[in-house]
């Protein structure tokens, strides 16, 4: 069995991609061949290595990819079920690689399902299998008797078939007293004997010599063959013809025509006459090099019979003798260096194709396998693959540029190009240079490798509102390359910014068409516009999908009134009354009538009208803005009362409106604008007739008002003289370090507050008191109003406040606390959350009392100084 040279990375054993099993196929198959080494003459049979061992195959798996091995002549075979690497043939050395040295038989071990190819070598030994052989069996030689000792001859070589230690080694002489052998190397390596002669001959005592020359090779056991040498004595012709030289080199180029002249021999004789005469002739040639070249033996002239071919032979080297008529003669070699011309086109051999291909392989993917094969040599046979035109394609050689695989350059795309026809040309670099080509065909296999792509980067839809249910609202498409279910395309929606619950209420999709359905009527008010994530997805294996949004806009249309903000009404149902000073120029700012529409765009574009006025010249109302302001200075013949019913009308089609009324009072101070509060309004004004009755009931307040601060002073008087009968009013009356009341309110600031609380109810004017908890002064707050304003007091402890439903239960009056400096000028403030006895101690102010009347539509608010009620505010 042969012994294996290299070792193999085994394939792996799972199927791949073509690319990944042809991949290790020229790095280590073809840069690492797999190397056996057996002996020649092996039987037929006999097994040369584990093949399928050494390229890392289980058994199971040479049958399964049909393991089989391809050569130019078939010595090998493998078997199908141990993977064993078999002797097919005879394999004689000596007849497959000729004369040279190192003989290998080089041939691909193929394999299928999928595809892959190694390179396996064998090298063939040379075993001792001849003998040395001599061209004849007897040699004849003459020597002259005047011929001194010392004087060589060379005789004819032996040949021996085998190489290396099986060649030939040694020649050997029978014993005798006259002659001994010398051997010889030849330049090309060759060993060649040479008699040399030990002691003069003599004719007379012994004409002819009888010796055996034997030639040994260094097999083992050794073989020899023998040649019988007989040497006649001659007479003396002592001087032998001599060559110019011992060795001739030419160069000869291969593509010489027959009867060229290769070389002219010169010898030269110093004898004279007719032992100076001498012929040429050629010592133990090859047959082959006998009928390629020829000799003429006068001349010497070397002359080519046949044509050369250095794919043949590469080198002649040829033993030339002279000889003359006395028998004298010398020897010469003649080297003959046959040149290489570039006279074979490159051989190009397709060993793997696949005529089809995936389009999404990756770059880089075997396409095909092929070698090329140039029979010249050097430059002539250096060549280079390339492929016509432009395609995706490109060539990798192996490492000795002996076996190459087309592979992919980039990612194909079968919706451009569906199949490729591929020239691939073989160029030598001759001078000049031969070519070969061939064409193979490439179809490209469709993939999934396209997603559908829609029509639009995004789609937009208006939409009206109140639109019928089922409706179609738009229809998306997309298109995809491919072929069959890898360009089917089905429709979805897959996401929204409205609630996932609510979605399919709102939208769906036809999932084949791409139409896209409302599935209820929209109110642009609820939802003016929302989006869509729309998918297109195809059938392929996986399939590939696109998404694309798609923004739904509801249109509005006017189906909303306007509604007013300002005035508004107060949750009782009445309205706000505005304040205007009656000095106040045209062009002032009244107030301004706000509303708002719950419609868009032209539907919401508000416009005011005056419907009504109770002077329509005194105010203008401003179109777009609602503001009211004074068109002219207020006149004396004027009412101090106005009234305006101002129309909001929007700008859709038809047009919807809405309607307010505006209460305006011209007067510089609350104490003047008092009366107009009260008076009688006209029988056909419904809110006059409400302020009429506000006007008494302030009346009567004021009335028990008074009537509470008599009984007051009256009890305290009455209980100054005895202490249990103070009451309630205890820490008032209790007072001894200060008068009851201040000589002048406004002097001053008092360090206490107190409330007053009158109920609304007039049926029962009780007088409810709050009294302090310290024995701290008791101070009483006196306002004073003209005959149409009320007089309030609050008597309550500092620190306490009135709860909310004391408060509430004044219809036309309410006192609140205020905070005052010790500089006589104090702020009203709104009751806060925050308590304001310590708001109060924060802000540094003490607490006094102030009046706040909150009389429907409008309330004010006003700054106390020491001249009275100087300051106010309006507050709507």
């Amino acid at each position: 069995m042969g012994r294996s040279c290299a070792q193999r990375q085994r394939p792996g054993r799972r199927p791949q991609v073509l690319f990944t099993l042809l991949l290790p196929l020229f790095c280590p198959a073809l840069g690492q061949p797999v190397r056996y080494s057996i002996p020649e003459e092996l039987d037929r049979g006999s097994v040369v290595g584990n093949l399928a061992k050494d390229l890392g195959l289980g058994v199971l798996e040479v049958s399964a990819r049909k393991l089989r091995v391809s050569a130019e002549k078939l010595h090998f075979s493998v078997d199908a079920e141990s993977g064993d690497l078999l002797v097919k043939d005879r394999i004689d050395r000596e007849q497959i690689c000729k004369g040279r040295r190192r003989c290998e038989l080089e041939l691909e071990a193929v394999l299928e399902n999928p595809l892959n190819i190694f390179h396996v070598v064998v090298e063939i030994e040379d075993v001792n299998d001849h003998a040395p052989q001599f061209p004849k069996d007897e040699i004849n030689l003459e020597i002259s008797e005047s011929v001194n000792p010392g004087m060589r001859t060379i005789l004819e070589s032996a040949k021996d078939p085998d190489i290396g230690v099986n060649s030939l080694s040694k020649y050997q002489l029978s014993p005798n007293e006259y002659f001994s052998l010398l051997v010889k190397d030849n330049p090309d390596g060759s060993k060649y004997p040479e008699l040399e002669l030990q002691k003069t001959l003599d004719r007379e005592t012994e004409s002819t010599h009888h010796l055996v020359l034997t030639a040994v090779d260094g097999g083992d056991p050794p073989r020899s063959g023998t040649a019988q040498l007989r040497i006649r004595v001659v007479d003396a012709n002592d001087n032998p013809p001599v060559f110019s030289q011992d060795v001739y080199r030419v160069r000869l180029r291969e593509d010489v025509s027959p009867g060229t002249s290769v070389l002219r021999l010169r010898a030269t004789d110093q004898d004279e006459g007719i032992n100076a005469e001498f012929t040429y002739s050629f010592l133990g040639v090859a047959n082959k090099a006998q009928h390629v070249f020829s000799l003429d033996s006068i001349t010497g002239d070397i002359v080519t019979q046949q044509p050369l071919d250095f794919e043949e032979a590469e080198t002649y080297t040829i033993d030339v003798e002279v000889k003359d008529r006395g028998s004298l003669s010398s020897q010469c070699k003649v080297i003959i260096e046959v040149l290489d011309e570039n006279d074979n086109r490159p051989e190009l051999i397709i060993t793997s194709l696949s005529d089809q291909i995936l389009e999404d392989s990756p770059s880089g993917t075997v396409v095909a396998l092929f070698k090329i094969r140039d029979r010249d040599s050097g430059e002539n046979a250096e060549v280079t693959c390339s492929l016509s035109g432009d395609s995706p394609f490109k060539i990798h050689s192996s490492s000795n540029n002996y076996y190459y695989k087309l592979v992919t350059d980039s990612i194909l795309d079968r919706e451009q190009t569906p199949g490729y026809n591929i020239t691939i040309t073989a160029t030598d670099r001759g001078k000049p240079p031969l070519s070969s080509s061939t064409t193979i065909t490439l179809h490209v296999a469709d993939v999934n490798d396209n997603a559908p792509v829609f029509q639009q980067p995004a789609y937009l839809v208006n939409v009206p509102e109140n639109n019928q249910p089922g409706t179609s609202i738009t229809q998306v498409k997309a298109w995809d390359p491919d072929l069959g279910p890898n360009g089917l395309v089905s429709y979805s929606i897959i996401t929204s910014d409205l609630e996932p619950k609510a979605l399919s209420s709102y939208v769906s999709v036809n999932q084949d068409s791409g139409v896209v359905f409302a599935q209820r009527a929209f109110d642009h008010e609820q939802l003016r516009s929302f989006q869509l994530t729309l998918q297109a997805r195809d059938q392929g294996s996986p399939p590939l999908s696109a998404n694309v949004s798609l923004r739904v806009l509801v249109d509005d249309r006017n189906d909303n009134a306007p509604r007013v903000l300002y005035p508004a009404l107060e949750p009782d149902g009445s309205a706000l009354f505005d304040m205007v000073p009656r000095a106040a120029e045209p062009g002032y700012l009244v107030t301004k009538v706000v509303a708002v529409d719950a419609d868009s765009g032209h539907n919401a574009w508000l416009s005011y009208h005056v419907l009504q006025a109770s002077d329509p010249g005194l105010f203008n109302l401003g179109l777009r803005t609602g503001e009211v302001r004074t068109a002219r200075a207020l006149g004396d013949r004027d009412a101090s009362r106005q009234r305006l019913l101002v129309a909001v009308r929007d700008g859709g089609q038809p047009p919807l409106s809405a309607t307010a009324t505006l209460l305006l009072v011209f007067a510089d101070s609350l104490q003047e604008a008092l009366p107009d509060l009260v008076d009688h309004p006209d029988t056909s004004d419904p809110q006059s007739e409400l302020q009429f009755y506000l006007v008494v009931a302030l009346a009567l307040i004021s009335v028990l008002f008074l009537l509470a601060i008599i009984l007051a002073i009256a009890l305290r008087l009455r209980q100054s003289s005895s202490p249990s009968t103070t009451g309630c009013l205890g820490s008032v009356l209790g007072s001894k370090s200060r008068p009851v009341l201040p000589p002048n309110y406004s002097e001053g600031t008092l360090p206490y507050a107190y409330n007053l609380c009158v109920p609304g109810d007039q049926a029962k004017p009780d007088l409810n008191f709050l009294t302090s908890d310290g024995n701290y002064p008791a101070i009483q707050d006196i306002l004073n109003k003209d005959s149409s304003s009320a007089l309030l007091a609050s008597i309550l402890s500092p620190g306490v406040e009135a709860d909310e439903k004391t408060f509430n239960q004044f219809s036309t009056l309410q006192a609140c606390m205020i905070y005052g400096k010790g500089n006589g000028r104090t702020k009203l403030v709104s009751p806060s959350p925050e308590p304001l006895p310590h708001k109060a101690e924060r802000d540094g102010y003490s607490h006094i009392p102030i009046l706040k009347i909150r009389t429907p539509p409008f309330a004010l608010e006003y700054i106390l100084d020491a001249d009275g009620l100087e300051h106010r505010r309006h507050k709507s």
